[in-house]
């Protein structure tokens, strides 16, 4: 098999998986890493972090920034102010991805895009977990309500003005589910806070 043969199967795999491949996914293909490189440099795959590869041929991807924790960090969840992005409850332009990852476990090695991690624990982070198809990928994010529990929760990191303009765009959204959020703010004891918070903007 000679080998501009070989990169068109590769081309094939990468067109059959969605257009993008992890390194690690790609040589389990059987894809080998010189192919990687050279369909790289002929402009066939362009490099969207560090070791994952887009085939440029395919449509953007809508959430180019998601990615890298679809591909490289699998107990990850997008959260907080991405998922307030996500939902549409913000007016905020995230800086940075905002993931959620279990307690135990090691600060990711990824370059790009800019991250920032939150140690969830097991509790909180599999409780309002939504699963959605995004650029050929299954993406983990939290709900909205679960989504707005966690701002309040986070509400030190992330800024209170965040949180209370997130709670005032959704409650005006239409789509509010009382019951929920209030369900998910006793189970992570901040319903005291939210309580009286929810009040006013209701009222208001």
């Amino acid at each position: 098999m000679n080998k501009k043969s070989k990169l068109e199967l590769a081309v094939i795999a990468f067109r059959r998986e969605g257009g993008i491949l992890s390194m690690s996914e790609a040589i389990s293909l059987g894809i080998h890493r010189r192919q990687l490189y050279a369909l790289r440099d002929r402009g066939d795959l362009e490099v969207i972090s560090r070791g994952l590869y887009r085939l440029v041929e395919m449509p953007e991807p809508f959430l180019p920034d998601f990615i890298p924790v679809v591909k490289k960090i699998p107990s990850g969840v997008i959260c907080l102010i991405s998922a307030l992005a996500f939902h549409e409850i913000t007016t905020q332009i995230p800086h940075f991805v905002y993931v959620a990852l279990p307690k135990a476990s090691h600060k990711p090695a990824i370059s790009y895009p800019p991250m920032r991690y939150f140690w969830y624990s097991e509790k909180l982070l599999t409780t309002g977990v939504e699963e959605r198809a995004i650029d050929g990928c299954m993406l983990k994010i939290f709900d909205v309500e679960k989504t707005l529990v966690d701002c309040v929760k986070f509400r030190n990191k992330i800024g209170m003005d965040v949180v209370l303009e997130a709670l005032r765009m959704y409650w005006h959204s239409g789509k509010t589910n009382l019951d929920k959020l209030f369900e998910y703010a006793k189970l992570f004891r901040i319903d005291k806070i939210l309580k009286p918070i929810m009040e006013t903007i209701v009222s208001g």
